[in-house]
């Protein structure tokens, strides 16, 4: 379900090409030739880039205050100026006068800061007078600190904060109830006041949120929830913690994700699909009558639906969408055998990857029917669906791949990609696609 209110998946890309382009407009006062303004260009792109996510320049969220964006630009400032007067110090035969470099520096970062300032601002006021961009919550507790937390949304409809209901808790509440109501509500996040709960609901509250790809937070104090991963935050002087945080929200890491699958989708769809294809083709015509492609539907991000495709490698038949491919399963043919043991049949998906439905790695996507099931079935499964579903993944790599033949295949999949999207980084991808293409070639035990 998409939330209300995220926003940032747009304003932050927005921003950064925003500063950017004004970087880059600036450097003209330089004068430089074509190739040494490229070369200047790309310089204080990737320095940008790099230094911004060092100092969480864009890290900027609706109970940040004004006094910390001022920070952050004070410091983005500085450090910027030195690498802007290290390139000249490198390349000396361009050397300008310090004049002229503070002036270009001056003039952008009054630009930057001017524009930063004025979304954070606009921001607070759509939300404020027009009721835009606000996040349904529900506050589960009665303490002095939840109390503070519900004037802190009323006071400040700034922050976009909509406490729709604020739930007493007792050793007897029936839990059930408030989650029917949060269900019924479309409540985006819950607040959890953890001094009035006790073990057992704290746990079926977790379990409740990650089944249903609700937000969790909770108001500190020392239960054992403390053992997991969790993010600290304030809004004003109350701490707030999140029951996890995963890398890819974080809009620098969103598109690292993104340009590794565009870079590598378009890789083997131009050098590889482009000459492979009318090979597979053939053979599998050859073979059987029936689709070159195969497309089934199945969950990606958000528990919505998309079609992924795939080479065809069972003789078509009426129980594809139901039942997974087995061992010596009847319904696949030879060339179908072959492509399934070396992954080949899964090359079709990386133009899923360029159309934005799937990444390169990610939690392996079910079918519909499957997955429904899982959901209901299987603690936690439906964590998966807060990232985009990958060709390959953590769990696949580890073991886990092929048939479902117990419950535990299924539970170990879920561990392995719940600790994939909570330690995300694009060295693990590497990493993943890597050891996916040397199985590929040994060939697996359980790609049948």
């Amino acid at each position: 379900m998409a939330q209300s209110g995220r926003y940032s998946i747009f304003i932050r890309p927005l921003s950064y090409l925003i500063d950017l382009a004004i970087l880059i407009l600036f450097s003209s006062q330089f004068d430089f030739d074509l190739e040494m303004s490229l070369l200047f260009d790309v310089y204080i792109t990737m320095c940008w880039i790099i230094l911004s996510t060092y100092l969480g320049f864009y890290e900027v969220y609706r109970f940040t205050k004004l006094i910390k964006i001022i920070s952050l630009t004070l410091s983005q400032a500085l450090l910027f100026a030195l690498i802007v007067f290290s390139f000249f110090g490198i390349f000396y035969e361009l050397v300008r006068e310090p004049g002229r470099v503070f002036l270009y520096l001056s003039k952008s970062f009054a630009i930057i800061f001017l524009f930063k300032i004025s979304l954070h601002l606009f921001l607070k006021k759509y939300r404020k007078d027009l009721g835009g961009n606000f996040r349904r919550t529900v506050i589960l507790g009665n303490s002095t600190k939840s109390l503070q937390l519900k004037s802190f949304f009323d006071d400040n409809p700034e922050y976009g904060y909509n406490c729709i209901k604020e739930f007493k808790i007792r050793s007897n509440t029936n839990i059930e109830n408030i989650f029917k109501f949060i269900l019924q509500n479309e409540i985006d996040e819950i607040y959890c006041s953890m001094a009035e709960l006790n073990n057992d609901q704290i746990n079926a509250i977790i379990n409740f949120a990650d089944n249903n790809l609700k937000v969790l937070k909770f108001l500190p104090d020392n239960k054992d929830v403390f053992t997991r991963k969790l993010n600290f935050e304030y809004y004003g002087y109350l701490p707030i913690i999140s029951l996890r945080k995963i890398p890819t929200d974080s809009t620098v890491n969103q598109l690292l994700k993104r340009s590794l699958d565009i870079v590598l989708s378009l890789g083997v769809i131009i050098f590889i699909l482009s000459w492979l294809t009318p090979l597979i083709a053939i053979l599998i015509k050859l073979e059987s009558k029936g689709a070159v492609f195969f497309k089934q539907k199945r969950n990606g991000l958000d528990y919505k639906e998309f079609y992924c495709y795939k080479f065809r490698s069972m003789k078509p038949n009426p129980e594809a969408d139901l039942h997974q491919a087995n061992k010596n399963d009847q319904r696949i043919t030879k060339i179908g055998k072959f492509m399934r043991k070396t992954s080949i049949d899964e090359l079709p998906q990386f133009f899923n990857v360029l159309k934005g439905d799937m990444s390169v790695v990610g939690p392996r996507p079910h079918m519909v029917s499957h997955t429904h099931n899982f959901a209901e079935n299987i603690d936690k499964f439906m964590v998966r669906h807060f990232v985009k579903p990958g060709i390959t993944g953590l769990a696949q790599v580890s073991g886990y791949r092929g048939e479902i033949e117990t419950d535990q295949d299924i539970i170990n999949r879920v561990k392995f990609d719940i600790f994939y999207l909570e330690n995300w980084s694009l060295l693990l991808d590497i990493k993943i696609v890597f050891q996916t293409v040397i199985n590929a070639v040994k060939g697996e035990k359980k790609a049948y």
